[in-house]
């Protein structure tokens, strides 16, 4: 076996569609076990589809229950024969001015963007140790740097699940456990796309948001992938609690 994670055994939230899925696909390619989790069981099933032997393994998952989460990981970690990195990538966005949020949205976005990779750490961390360290990586947003407007609670999510990261690096460099978020600008994404195509005129709400970019064009879920990857091997030894913006020149910082 070769490739960039030859040997590893990984966990990938939100993996049936988006990012999610260019990662498993890619990390699969570099070598890995994957876990695949999400909501969506036919999706999953689509990409269970492609692969054979044990490369790759499907579970549903909601990522914001508790329940779900801790029996989900602890089967993920009887699959596989334990865990060696974890990526969270299941999110979820929410454009909604003010006063029409209903406390339910906010919930919601926090439950699934920020409560979700807490506990999916939270539930993969004794199995990290046990092997005797491993990655976390988290998939945020540039939103998570520098506000959106009408995106209150996706900015709060996102920017939150940074904070966490770095406060989990610190913790979790004792055990050789390293953590770290990914924060892309926008991708060609069905969640990109359901917020362009909600737009009154898409293709000038297409074009407003590809002229931000320095690089004058929408990210592919390949190029996020590949952050996400090397964030996961060995490449990026000696980086944690780190918030690395992906974003063609977006500069959210």
């Amino acid at each position: 076996m070769s490739g960039a994670l030859a040997g590893r055994r990984i966990l990938i939230t939100g993996a049936a569609k988006g990012i999610g899925l260019a990662t498993a696909e890619r990390f699969v390619k570099e070598g890995a076990r994957v876990a695949a989790l999400d909501r969506d069981a036919k999706a999953l099933a689509a990409l269970a589809g492609r692969f054979q032997g044990d490369k790759l393994c499907t579970f549903e998952v909601d990522v914001s229950d508790l329940a779900s989460v801790s029996a989900t990981v602890a089967d993920t970690a009887a699959t596989l024969g334990g865990i060696d990195g974890v990526v969270s990538s299941a999110g979820i966005d929410l454009i909604a001015d003010i006063e029409a949020m209903a406390l339910a949205d906010w919930n919601r976005i926090i439950a699934v963007n920020l409560t979700g990779p807490m506990l999916v750490a939270q539930a993969a961390y004794p199995h990290l140790k046990a092997a005797g360290g491993g990655t976390i990586v988290n998939v945020s947003s540039g939103a998570g740097l520098s506000p959106l407007k009408h995106r209150t609670a996706y900015c709060a999510s996102k920017a939150g699940l940074q904070m966490a990261a770095k406060a989990l690096a610190m913790e979790a460099a004792e055990f050789g456990i390293r953590v770290n978020t990914i924060c892309p600008g926008a991708v060609e994404t069905e969640l990109f796309r359901t917020s362009i195509d909600t737009a009154p005129d898409p293709v000038a709400a297409y074009e407003a948001v590809r002229a931000r970019y320095a690089l004058q064009r929408v990210a592919s879920p390949e190029e996020i992938a590949a952050a996400i990857l090397w964030l996961t091997s060995a490449e990026s030894s000696y980086v944690t609690g780190t918030a690395i913006a992906v974003d063609g020149g977006r500069t959210f910082h």
